[in-house]
């Protein structure tokens, strides 16, 4: 598959590079074309405009901190319909970076500003170093409403080394944003995010 790359992120880098080394044609973009070739560089890929990323590719990562996503998408021309019809992963989070107060369904806006695109919520929970490294018992949760782009998506999810699992509807990503914005807050508190998450039991 071509896979498209819209930012130049610490998340955008691993994922990029993890699917160059899967065997992908991968092509990124970002708001400083320097970074964009420099990365393509590092992976043997190729750098392009986000505009050339959204036509050209058979499906899109969206990886860019949440105050820049309108920016990052209007380059990219998804209001004028570039990514219609293709899957485009939702890898933002729109939460104040340490706090992880939630400002507004992410998944959600994409899809209302990426006219047509078949937005899969993916990839947000975990730190960009996750996909540099072991990936083993790694889940995935994904929402979507397209069961194309879930099996597309699933299967680039799989080529990390992790695992898929459907979470629901794109309606449901608002919720897997605010699981974000908790695992975040904890984080910086200085807790371990699994710690408050209730185990199953070991009896029996």
């Amino acid at each position: 598959m071509r896979i498209g790359i819209l930012g130049t992120g610490m998340v955008a880098t691993a994922l990029g590079s993890a699917w160059a080394r899967a065997g992908h044609e991968v092509v990124v973009g970002g708001r400083s074309p320097e970074k964009a070739r420099a990365l393509a560089a590092e992976w043997g890929a190729r750098a392009a405009t986000p505009r050339e990323v959204a036509v050209e590719s058979d499906a899109v990562l969206l990886a860019v901190l949440w105050d820049g996503v309108d920016d990052m998408l209007r380059l990219a021309g998804a209001a004028e319909g570039t990514l219609s019809g293709k899957p485009l992963m939702d890898a933002t989070n729109a939460v104040d970076h340490g706090i992880g107060v939630l400002h507004r369904a992410n998944a959600e806006h994409v899809a209302e500003t990426a006219i047509g695109a078949q937005v899969v919520k993916a990839f947000h929970l975990y730190p960009a170093e996750q996909w540099n490294g072991d990936t083993s018992g790694v889940v995935v949760p994904l929402s979507g409403d397209d069961e194309g782009a879930l099996a597309v998506v699933s299967g680039l999810v799989r080529d990390t080394g992790a695992e898929p699992w459907h979470f629901g509807k794109l309606d449901s990503a608002r919720q897997l944003e605010e699981v974000a914005g908790f695992v975040i807050r904890l984080f910086f508190a200085g807790a371990d995010p699994r710690a408050a998450i209730p185990g199953r039991s070991r009896r029996g």
